[in-house]
């Protein structure tokens, strides 16, 4: 997988799965949703009264003779502001904890440097408001990634920065019934930045070649990569949604060589956050970057600029592709790797038209 050390950080209605909340997701549902079973309590006694039925105010507890409707509304806000105060006395706890056990050293960090308890708590934490109140990711096809087991995600890059495959790492741990993480395999450039290496260490990240990505694979983990690279991340608008040359099929011969299915990914909305008009070459190549972005806001208007614009993202998982039914030797055969890896970036391309045309708006 030679090439693949092009492949930037993060790099380079379905079926069963969709809709189904991850259990790390469902505790916060619950904490929020206090308020919603005491509405149904008040709709029901309401429904009571409209008919004159029996006993309309004692179906509302600690309503007397004396009692109105602001009674009722009193009740349904105390018991909410209860529920709304267990919710931050568990986000209190659960802080409260996770610095003890920083503290304490109560943690395991793997080989590759990946901080599980740091990335739940801290990184993925910071990644959820951007991923469900500013892009609102629509996730499908999330149940064709399996439950145990190695498999390597196969996706589409685009967006001028790496933001797509931060989003894909949320919607993989988010939103499958077992919380799989999701380990990108990143280009050289992430390793070289300062903060940037470290953090991508901690996220579980690794540099993109062949024994890494074989080794966690082999481990049973999931593992992304974006075989575009820095060719699909730097793309001109004009270009948006044209998938570019995915190498000479590293990614297949890795998934072949571990026994591993390919599950093909197409991500929606990213290709418009940052609009690419222009690319100041060399300026580029005098910072020692692949490319110089110019947008309709940046650099003109400086940080400001680099603020992404509010786009709607859909992120669909396609049927896996098996490799287990190949022989060994079938990694040296170069028209097999041609054939598979042009397989799996035609059901990306594919996926993404379709994508596109059920999609109402860039922004809806």
């Amino acid at each position: 997988m030679a090439d693949a050390k092009v492949i930037p950080f993060d790099d380079d209605r379905s079926r069963g799965g969709q809709g189904r909340t991850a259990p790390g997701r469902t505790a916060r549902g619950r904490a929020a949703g206090g308020g919603r079973r005491t509405g149904g309590d008040d709709d029901r006694t309401g429904q009571e009264d409209r008919g004159g039925a029996q006993k309309p105010l004692t179906a509302v507890p600690g309503a007397g003779s004396g009692s109105g409707p602001g009674t009722r509304r009193e009740d349904r806000a105390d018991r909410t502001d209860r529920g709304d105060r267990g919710g931050w006395d568990r986000r209190i706890a659960e802080g409260l904890a996770f610095l003890r056990r920083r503290v304490t050293g109560e943690y395991e960090v793997d080989e590759f440097g990946y901080d599980a308890d740091l990335t739940e708590h801290v990184l993925l934490s910071a990644l959820r408001p951007v991923y469900e109140k500013y892009f609102r990711v629509e996730v499908l096809g999330i149940g064709n990634i399996p439950s145990e087991g190695g498999a390597l995600v196969v996706a589409n890059h685009s967006g001028t920065l790496p933001l797509d495959a931060l989003m894909l790492q949320v919607a993989v741990h988010d939103h499958h019934p077992a919380e799989r993480a999701l380990r990108l395999l990143a280009a050289d450039l992430v390793f070289m930045l300062p903060v940037v290496n470290e953090l991508a260490r901690k996220a579980g990240h690794t540099l993109a070649c062949t024994e890494d990505a074989q080794r966690l694979l082999e481990r049973g983990e999931i593992v992304g990569v974006m075989p575009e690279g820095f060719k699909g991340l730097g793309k001109p608008f004009s270009e948006r949604y044209k998938l570019q040359r995915f190498g000479r099929g590293g990614f297949v011969s890795t998934a072949l060589r571990a026994g591993v299915p390919i599950v093909p990914c197409s991500i929606v909305g990213a290709e418009e956050i940052y609009p690419m008009v222009g690319d100041f070459r060399t300026l580029a190549r005098l910072l020692g970057i692949p490319y110089f972005p110019v947008t309709p806001t940046f650099p003109w208007l400086g940080p400001l600029g680099m603020v992404p614009l509010p786009t709607k993202w859909t992120i669909q998982f396609g049927e896996p592709v098996p490799m287990d039914d190949y022989p060994p030797e079938a990694v040296d055969d170069p028209m097999l790797m041609f054939n598979l890896t042009d397989q799996v970036r035609e059901t990306i391309q594919h996926t993404l038209y379709r994508l596109l045309v059920r999609r109402r708006s860039v922004f809806f």
